[in-house]
């Protein structure tokens, strides 16, 4: 049955009122006439562009969507994905249900449960209709199908992958000094004061270092699958506040100040200020050595336990004017050609959402001969993930932070 259908049949089930958004979507099913439709389309790619080389890949997408689909991609690069949210929020509150200004968006966490929750995205089921979805390894990426604990329903398509993964310089740092864990890398700071610190919050990065430590350390870790409970809450995060307490003592500039973000946590590596920093993704340290922001001595580490992970995602709004073409794009992305350059750290470094055994030998071939950098761990040392928390702890533990420690900035 065409994905239309299904849709339009759903909500007449549901009484949702979402017949009309339904029956304007482009049938997934019908590839050719999707190509069709977008051939001439621009695509307003709404994507953090606080990175070069994610940046230039993101022209390398352009160039070949205009070369194979007539597809121009414009990347409309955001300091904050929220920015582009709020876009689509006050479109709808204007009732601009066509023509919008955004046509496909990088995203995941809360930004997606925000727009899940106020229907500002495609119907259902788009995604995992993709010709290159057949590629995707949802089998064994639990991250795939849920979103920070909130399910994706074939809402936002993968596009890689992210795990935490510290660095450090194996110039000055004796690798069998390092920490396994939050505990030990306390212990480990205090025995080296003022060479580790964190970005501070609403940072990505930063944030996410504050869901690892909370993850390792509540007394109950399946609070962390549902909604903040305000009740518990001061409770539930004290273990937390705790840590950070005594870690702000022994930290960079004790406390009273934190790198900007991970570039510069890097900068400060590079420049011997830091001796221990991390980052969301597993090349991100071989990435730097090959453009020579990095000495070739540095190496990653995580911890046996685990160390948080997600899966990040291209989503395409409601009311997008160039829906065809974000289609098109976004399943582009998938391709294993797409996905192979991505993962290549002289590009990118991102990891694949793909399995390794959908793909055709050639293909299993090229990400098997790549080299992922003198600094890469194999993705059999990467460790266990954990998973996000719900997407309401990161907002309201910002908040928290920002109470406790934001005078001190």
């Amino acid at each position: 049955m065409r994905l239309t259908k299904q849709l339009l049949a759903a909500c007449v089930i549901s009484g949702s009122g979402c017949l009309n958004a339904a029956a304007a979507d482009p049938d997934v099913n019908d590839w050719l006439e999707i190509e069709k439709a977008a051939a001439g389309q621009t695509v307003y790619f709404n994507a953090w562009g606080g990175s070069e080389n994610i940046n230039a890949y993101i022209e390398w997408v352009g160039a070949r969507m205009q070369e194979r689909h007539d597809v121009t991609v414009v990347q409309v690069k955001l300091d904050d994905t929220a920015s582009a949210v709020s876009k689509v929020v006050a479109e709808k509150a204007a009732g601009k249900d066509e023509n919008g200004s955004v046509d496909l968006i990088w995203i995941n966490g809360e930004n997606f449960v925000s727009m899940k929750k106020q229907d500002l995205l495609l119907s259902p089921g788009w995604a995992t209709s993709l010709p290159n979805w057949r590629y995707v390894d949802a089998e064994n990426q639990s991250t795939i199908l849920t979103d920070f604990t909130e399910p994706t329903d074939g809402l936002e398509s993968p596009w890689g992958g992210a795990k935490m993964v510290f660095f450090y310089d194996s110039a000055r740092t004796d690798a069998g000094s390092l920490p396994d864990n939050s505990t030990q890398l306390l212990d480990w700071a205090k025995q080296h004061p003022g060479r580790f610190s964190y970005p501070a919050p609403p940072d990505f990065i930063g944030s996410s270092f504050l869901k690892q430590i909370l993850s390792e350390l509540i007394d109950d870790p399946s609070k962390l699958d549902e909604p903040v409970d305000e009740r518990t809450f001061e409770r539930d995060v004290e273990p937390l506040f705790a840590y950070l307490d005594q870690l702000h003592d022994v930290a960079w500039r004790s406390g009273h100040a934190f790198p900007q973000n991970y570039p510069d946590m890097k900068q400060k590596l590079a420049d011997g200020e830091l001796d221990i920093i991390f980052a969301f993704n597993p090349a991100e340290a071989s990435a730097g050595i090959e453009a020579g922001e990095l000495p070739d001595t540095v190496r990653s580490f995580t911890f046996s336990g685990g160390t948080l992970g997600n899966t990040h995602f291209v989503a395409i709004p409601y009311n997008a004017n160039a829906r065809e073409a974000a289609l098109l794009t976004a399943n582009f992305l998938l391709s294993p050609e797409a996905q192979l350059r991505k993962q290549d750290p002289a590009y990118w470094g991102d990891p694949t959402v793909l399995a390794m055994d959908k793909l055709p030998e050639e293909d299993r071939t090229a990400f098997q001969s790549l080299d992922l950098g003198v600094a890469t761990l194999p993705p059999d040392q990467l460790g266990p993930v954990i998973a996000e928390p719900h997407a309401s702890w990161m907002g309201r533990i910002e908040t928290e932070w920002r109470r406790r420690y934001a005078s001190g900035n």
